[in-house]
């Protein structure tokens, strides 16, 4: 089954937001294997961030990241990774459709809320750099026969 990790940013766990959030993937039938409420250290945020390095954008992304509490998770499910991007919507949210977690609950595109992986690549990659093989529970909801034809 395929994985991915969502991040719930410093802005959405101010907000309030890590319950509503939870509660789409839980109805849209993705099964929750790993869940961390965190303080996202320089290292690991330059680390996850590592591919804008160069871009003037950086010094921001890092500071945000770790300016307060993360929610870290890891979802399993059937194209978790499309569907959770579109769950997410847009990264800038005034370009998110209403019904997205951004096009509901974000305006600022350094505000976004959520962060998602984007390729089967980044999900491992991420999932790696932020939990370890331990901190996963790979189990199976009882409901999976009523979200998954069989």
């Amino acid at each position: 089954m395929e994985r991915t990790f969502l991040a719930i940013k410093p802005d959405g766990v101010q907000r309030g937001l890590v319950g509503t959030i939870i509660q789409r993937f839980e109805q849209k039938g993705y099964t929750l294997v790993g869940l961390k409420l965190m303080r996202v250290s320089r290292e690991l945020a330059e680390q996850h961030y590592g591919e804008h390095k160069d871009k003037p954008f950086f010094p921001g992304l890092v500071n945000f990241i770790t300016s307060g509490p993360v929610v870290a998770m890891v979802w399993e499910g059937r194209g978790v990774i499309a569907n959770a991007r579109k769950l997410i919507g847009a990264t800038n949210p005034l370009n998110a459709e209403p019904g997205t977690l951004r096009g509901d609950f974000a305006v600022d595109v350094g505000r976004n809320v959520i962060h998602g992986s984007d390729s089967p690549e980044n999900a491992e990659r991420e999932i790696n750099l932020w939990f370890q093989t331990q901190e996963l529970v790979p189990w199976e909801p009882a409901l999976t026969s009523w979200v998954y034809e069989m």
